[in-house]
């Protein structure tokens, strides 16, 4: 059986209705009432937001209705219209909520005057304003009326005019409510849930927020802290301390599926000049990042149920950083801010300086998936190179032209000549990248795609860091391709661009559905198609600045160039 105890006396009659004179366990009650004991264990298996299983559609009609009543002569005469479309408990509440979410304002003025407001039930009504008293004192009254116990809370919370980190002491700052429905006491806030102040507290905008209605007290506790720890409704209870201390989780995090965050605390030191964050959600997001108001200084890269983040600070001291979420399919163009970290930065990590061209995330994800780029070579974001080279593969899902181009702050060669750093190699549905640096340092591989079909340009997808510390490293590019160089072509040797002066240099090719293919310097040899299937032969560069690949596709065509070579100086 459940626990019952009587209450028989009124308790908690606010003059001001400030919220420190908001009794933590109800006000006003009258002497009989019996109210049952707490259930205090509510574990949260990450399925959902809500203390109990509810189908919001279900509430479609009834919240309509609710909305748009207008009776404000008494609150019996209200509720009783609110009541005519609502049977049980459960929708009586709704209805109650969905009404005062959309009918009373918060009163900005009120908050920065106590002579100027009234938290009397009656008086709410009748203006049409109050503050967070007001709100649970009539949503409290209303449910009496309703016939279903309600209690009225009071305690700290992190909402307007809170900053990370702080303590909090003295008077309650908020209340809100608690509900029995189905022999289980649930909680909900309907000041939060009816809007929000801008950022100075003067001015209220209605925008419903169905997340605090019967929300489950595993997120709740999040940014509200009841008096009495009972009503956290949470085995074992959070301290005040480390209410404090935990990390400030906001509606839109759950909103958008997001389970966790690491670290948990708001407040992060970097170690050796780094910080790593990392978020766990229900599906796949798209995420970005801020530093100081800039997307810099950090690598993101996405999971499947998430994403991580390290932080490398290039200057001491506290860092503001922004996390901000959207979904990954829909036409929601907007990111939400969802966690906001302060970094104590003690050392700086030069090493870590990455390219201004660097978009973030950074690395193959799911998110390429979905754009065709499967099987990745490399799934991790930084390609590591001690002599300059580096070869990444993948499997083509879709039918698509691939475009990539290398990026670096510390490099004089033109788009093209750098473009001429990368070659492109295709077998059947498999992609490579063969990359030869110029010199030692960070670059970005930008990788650009497009459908076959589409006449369009190609759009951007995702990059890579390639790093390489070696002073020594210093490749020439590659040979450059004429149009009429085919995708399914592939050149195994000489792969540099500049080819030295004076020597037999020997050719290998894979060219498919060619009759005949010569090399051209300062004269023509011929190449054989060897029992191997490729296109070999040497050719002489003395006597000439460039060499070219040309090839016959049949006897009743002309040849066609493919690849041009230069000659070095003498």
């Amino acid at each position: 059986m459940a626990c019952l105890v009587v209450f028989s006396q009124w308790v908690g009659d606010s003059a001001d209705c400030s919220c420190s004179d908001v009794w933590p366990v109800t006000k006003p009650l009258l002497s009989g009432i019996i109210v049952p004991c707490l259930f205090p264990a509510y574990p949260w298996d990450k399925s959902g937001l809500k203390s109990m299983t509810l189908d919001l559609q279900q509430f479609e009609k009834l919240d309509a209705y609710a909305s748009k009543v207008s009776v404000k002569n008494s609150i019996e005469e209200l509720v009783k219209v609110l009541l005519r479309e609502a049977r049980t408990d459960l929708e009586k509440v709704r209805a109650i909520w969905m009404w005062i979410c959309h009918h009373i304002e918060y009163d900005v003025a009120g908050f920065h005057n106590k002579g100027q407001r009234s938290c009397e039930p009656k008086d709410v009504l009748r203006t049409g304003k109050s503050v967070c008293a007001g709100y649970a004192g009539l949503f409290q009254q209303m449910c009496s009326v309703a016939g279903v116990l309600c209690m009225e809370l009071s305690g700290y919370s992190k909402g307007y005019s809170y900053r990370r980190g702080q303590s909090f002491t003295g008077d309650s700052d908020h209340a809100w409510n608690a509900v029995y429905l189905d022999g289980r006491w649930h909680l909900l806030d309907s000041t939060w849930g009816s809007g929000s102040v801008n950022d100075s507290c003067s001015k209220f905008t209605f925008q419903y927020k169905e997340f605090y209605f019967l929300t489950h007290p595993a997120l709740f506790i999040n940014n509200h802290f009841p008096d009495n720890s009972n009503w956290q409704l949470l085995k074992p209870a959070l301290t005040l301390k480390e209410f404090e201390s935990n990390m400030l989780y906001n509606m839109q995090f759950y909103n958008l599926g997001m389970l966790a965050a690491h670290p948990e605390t708001p407040i992060i030191q970097t170690v050796n000049g780094k910080a790593t964050i990392s978020i766990e959600s229900r599906a796949p997001l798209l995420f970005m990042f801020k530093l100081q108001g800039t997307e810099e200084h950090g690598l993101m890269t996405l999971k499947k149920n998430g994403m991580k983040l390290e932080i490398y600070p290039q200057k001491t001291g506290n860092h503001k950083l922004q996390v901000f979420a959207k979904p990954s399919k829909g036409s929601e163009d907007h990111y939400n801010e969802v966690l906001e970290y302060t970094l104590e930065c003690s050392s700086v990590d030069k090493n870590m300086r990455f390219p201004k061209d660097l978009r973030q995330p950074v690395g193959p994800s799911w998110f390429t998936e979905r754009k065709g780029f499967l099987r990745p070579s490399h799934p991790d974001p930084i390609i590591h190179t001690n002599d300059g080279r580096c070869s990444i593969t993948f499997t083509l899902g879709k039918d698509i032209s691939v475009l990539p181009s290398l990026h670096s702050d510390n490099t004089s060669l033109t788009e093209d000549m750098r473009r001429r750093h990368i070659m492109e190699i295709h077998r059947g549905n498999q992609i490579e990248f063969k990359i030869h640096l110029p010199h030692a340092g960070k670059f970005v591989l930008r990788i650009f795609a497009k459908k076959k079909s589409d006449p369009g340009n190609y759009i951007y997808i995702f990059n890579y860091l390639i790093s390489c510390p070696n002073t020594e490293v210093k490749w020439p590019v590659f040979p450059e391709n004429y149009r009429n160089w085919a995708e399914s072509y592939e050149l195994l040797e000489p792969l540099a661009g500049l080819l030295p002066a004076n020597r037999n240099v020997q050719f290998k090719l894979k060219l498919h559905s060619i009759a005949k293919a010569f090399v051209q310097g300062k004269d023509t040899s011929p190449l054989t198609l060897s029992k191997d299937g490729y296109w070999e032969g040497t050719c002489n560069t003395s006597g000439c600045t460039e060499v070219r690949v040309m090839v016959q596709e049949n006897a009743n065509l002309k040849f066609s160039y493919i690849l041009k070579y230069e000659v070095e100086t003498q």
